[in-house]
């Protein structure tokens, strides 16, 4: 692996302290996102990626209005303001990337393959980790900052309300995404005896 692709995955962290002060044009974000999750790599060539890119005014309904008030009911009250505080955080930054997975694609493929038919939801989630790790990559080296999160499936419903998303399509993550206002904190590592094994 080059040095250049290892750097690529170095800056890309988990950024909490998201602002709204992209370095590059919403266009520009758009269009990255599109080609990310497009070239990410997928079985059968299935394509099953499918993102719905939330910015400004929709990114911050989603996260103060459906994901906050979804999860008000579920948290102690006493333990509530950690909650609040992570919301606005992600309502913060500049836009949100809604990751999904078209079980239409899926479905199709079973029956196309019935010998794989077991694999295929598995394969799929192998799609949407790649499709999350190129976009996230792809935003790291463009200058912005983000995380991952995983709210579904509470806020299925409400979101493909909202934004009139695919009955087909399942949420699979959330990335909120923006401008760094923090740095980074240092990355540690578990022993590499741990988690690998070299075999000749």
């Amino acid at each position: 692996m080059s040095k250049q692709a290892i750097s690529l995955f170095t800056a890309r962290r988990t950024q909490y302290a998201l602002g709204k002060n992209l370095p590059i044009a919403e266009s520009e974000v758009d269009a990255l996102i599109r080609q990310a999750i497009r070239l990410a790599p997928s079985s059968f060539n299935s394509q099953s990626s499918r993102a719905v890119i939330l910015f400004g005014a929709a990114s911050e309904h989603l996260w103060k209005n459906i994901t906050k008030e979804i999860l008000r009911p579920m948290v102690p009250a006493d333990a509530f303001a950690s909650t609040d505080a992570k919301m606005d955080s992600f309502a913060a930054g500049a836009g949100t990337v809604l990751f999904y997975e078209d079980q239409a694609t899926i479905q199709d493929l079973q029956q196309k393959f019935p010998l794989y038919a077991d694999n295929f939801p598995t394969f799929s989630e192998h799609s949407a980790g790649m499709a999350q790790f190129a976009v996230w990559t792809a935003l790291a080296e463009a200058g912005i900052g983000a995380s991952l999160q995983h709210y579904a499936p509470l806020i299925d419903a409400e979101v493909a309300r909202n934004w009139d998303v695919p009955a087909s399509w399942k949420l699979r993550a959330q990335m909120p995404f923006g401008s760094n206002e923090q740095p980074f904190a240092e990355k540690t590592f578990i022993a590499d005896e741990q988690r690998f094994k070299t075999v000749r």
